[in-house]
């Protein structure tokens, strides 16, 4: 069967793109769809496929800036052609499951989060736009609810990568979805043989992901701070950050991987849809300070591997510090990395396989002929199926 994984962009190769990755592996095959593509950015395995671009990538600087192309993006995604294909896997957190498919196709959606920026962190987005953005913004906003709703019925199964989404996917769409964690390759990761004292703080640094929790709480107790990543804020963090807080900035992987086998502990105080660091941690063999809430607390599971703050606030953030401190010794660095053994690549082809077989096999027995399309086994029966006759016709 002809396959086309549709992705909602590729310009960077962060948790959505090794999603892609995997399914392409998965498909060697198929073909790949998306709205716009930084070359420059794509991994060798993406690189091995055919990439159909759509007309924002002529756009000039759509690259760069496409997410100020939001109101364009719904006519783009459908002017995308897929109708040859027979099997369509929509990768979303965008707009890619309003692709517009066959009827007798399969369309599967592997959700990672309806459109945030659209939802429940609408607010926050806003605030950090321009005055003028803010306003046509607000005025698209509504609409894109609304056409966000409606094509999750063109949508024949949805994936979500945590229970967490499966919830938010339950409010926005009102279907239902199965729990299929995305892959994490834990194999590129192993605990050190000794541990510095100092923290990590790693990824992307914008307000949602709360790095000024970490800052101001280890500037507070004087503690070694590293925080790894590059964003907006950087230079908003650094200014309130203290001596004992260093960045490095945007790292490459030999660095990060370092730095995540030989720190004390992850400190990760925002709320995610599934969150990849904390489980490249755990394959690291070091716990995790994580904020109670998302997906991080499906990956972590019980304090074996980590320690919660519900409550997200500096004060909440330095307490679950001193809790993790006190009984620092009880974590195991082979038990924590056992854990995260179930969050692989190979886990997760495993199971998409056997979730695709299945919903193929829904769908073409969907498409048999029905019993009420076969020939009526006598006359009395046909006049029951034909329009009755009128002194006009």
């Amino acid at each position: 069967m002809k396959v086309a994984i549709v992705h909602y962009w590729l310009v960077t190769m962060r948790g959505g793109e090794k999603v892609l990755e995997e399914l392409c592996k998965l498909y060697p095959q198929a073909d790949i769809f998306t709205l716009v593509v930084d070359e420059a950015t794509l991994s060798p395995i993406l690189r091995k496929h055919k990439i159909t671009t759509s007309f924002l990538q002529s756009i000039p600087g759509s690259r760069k800036h496409y997410q100020k192309l939001l109101p364009l993006m719904p006519f783009a995604i459908e002017q995308l052609d897929v109708t040859d294909y027979d099997l369509v896997i929509s990768s979303e957190s965008g707009p890619a499951k309003a692709i517009v498919t066959r009827p007798d196709a399969l369309h599967i959606c592997y959700c990672h989060s309806p459109m945030r920026y659209i939802w429940d962190h609408y607010h926050v987005y806003r605030r950090e736009l321009g005055a003028v953005s803010r306003f046509v913004f607000s005025l698209v906003a509504p609409f894109l609810r609304i056409w966000d709703v409606t094509t999750a019925a063109r949508v024949d199964a949805f994936v979500s990568n945590s229970v967490h989404v499966s919830r938010r996917i339950a409010r926005v769409y009102n279907r239902m979805s199965t729990v299929i964690y995305p892959p994490v390759a834990i194999e590129d990761f192993e605990p050190a043989e000794t541990v510095d004292d100092y923290y990590l703080c790693a990824g992307q640094l914008v307000t949602y992901k709360r790095p000024d929790l970490a800052v101001q709480a280890f500037t507070r107790m004087n503690k070694r701070l590293v925080v790894i990543g590059d964003g907006p804020h950087l230079d908003a963090l650094k200014k309130i950050a203290g001596p004992t807080v260093t960045f490095l900035g945007r790292c490459d992987f030999a660095t990060l991987r370092h730095h995540l086998s030989h720190c004390r502990a992850l400190v990760f105080p925002g709320e995610e849809d599934f969150g990849i660091l904390p489980v490249e941690a755990m394959a690291s063999g070091r716990p995790v300070i994580a904020y109670g809430a998302g997906g991080a607390v499906e990956s972590i599971g019980d304090e074996g591997a980590g320690v919660f703050f519900r409550d997200q606030t500096v004060d909440g953030l330095i307490e679950a510090v001193e809790r993790f401190e006190a009984r620092a010794d009880e974590f195991d660095s082979k038990a924590i990395r056992a854990r995260s053994e179930n969050f692989s690549a190979a886990r997760f082809r495993r199971e998409m396989q056997t979730f695709v077989e299945t919903e193929w096999a829904r769908k073409q027995s969907a498409f048999e002929r029905p019993s009420w399309n076969r020939e009526p086994a006598d006359l009395k029966e046909r006049d029951l199926l034909l329009p009755a006759k009128t002194d006009q016709a």
